[in-house]
């Protein structure tokens, strides 16, 4: 639920929560996340959990390190490119659709150059251990990906499982995969069409985005529909992990309801409170 701070700004959480039984990208070369209590009141008069799991899932950030080599880490970014305004975009989009320019385009609040975006196609409300979620959601590939970068976006962030549409990960014929082979018939009965042929690169709105600078966020989900449509002031910080390929994150969205104040100066003032 958004929460209100002492100026009247409106705070929204765009993350779903982590812990040992949060849904997981269906990889068979990661372990699971896995979340251990070491000590408890009871015995210890403390509370401490361990945390072993990759760097990857949940509401999650990526870097360029991820996909491409001598590319930066998480850690080498500036602080101010997790930090600014942008909109929160609805492209509603159904089994295997794929995100375009066009949507992209005509989507409102316009995008500009310089925006944070997030794009809530609807999948978030699916979220869980479940196919509809992971194997079939819509997503981005090749087209959007270059108009993002070609309109100076900041940074994006997709309620979708990855960056990048699944037919275009290698749960399909790309990479290691494919992880999930039965998708392939599945995809032809429902098309008509092969994978192969509607999705023939290996994961390009990563490449694309990440190496253009761009960070990307996976699996926004939380009040994302409570701030489509706006125009607002973002908050996604990474954990600061050396050399990190990327990291869970909080995403924020704030919005000042009467217009009183300048965001970014009042949330500083707050901060130093």
């Amino acid at each position: 639920m958004p929460a209100t701070g002492r100026n009247g700004l409106v705070f929204y959480n765009l993350s779903h929560e982590i812990g040992h039984i949060m849904p997981q990208w269906p990889s068979p070369f990661s372990p699971p996340l896995v979340v251990n209590r070491l000590q408890y009141h009871a015995m210890h008069d403390c509370y401490t959990l361990e945390y072993d799991g990759i760097l990857h899932r949940g509401t999650h950030m990526d870097s360029p390190i991820h996909v491409a080599a001598n590319t930066p880490y998480l850690n080498e970014f500036p602080l101010s490119a997790f930090f600014g305004t942008g909109v929160a975009v609805s492209i509603p989009k159904g089994k295997w659709e794929v995100i375009t320019p066009e949507d992209l385009e005509n989507a409102t609040p316009r995008i500009e150059p310089g925006d944070i975006v997030m794009i809530n196609t609807g999948a978030h409300r699916l979220y869980g251990d479940n196919d509809e979620y992971y194997s079939y959601s819509p997503g981005l590939y090749t087209d959007a990906a270059q108009w993002l970068v070609d309109r100076g976006v900041k940074l994006v962030g997709v309620d979708v499982q990855a960056l990048d549409h699944p037919l275009g990960t290698r749960m399909a014929e790309h990479g290691p995969g494919p992880i999930l082979p039965h998708l392939i018939d599945e995809y032809r009965e429902y098309t008509g069409r092969e994978v192969a042929d509607d999705f023939p690169d290996w994961e390009p709105a990563h490449h694309i985005l990440l190496t253009n600078g761009i960070p990307g966020i996976e699996n926004v989900g939380g009040d994302l529909d409570a701030v489509t449509g706006k125009r607002c002031t973002f908050l996604a910080f990474p954990a600061p992990f050396d050399q990190g390929d990327g990291s869970p994150i909080r995403v924020v969205a704030v919005i000042d309801p009467e217009q009183q104040f300048r965001i970014p100066s009042v949330l500083a003032g707050e901060v130093r409170s």
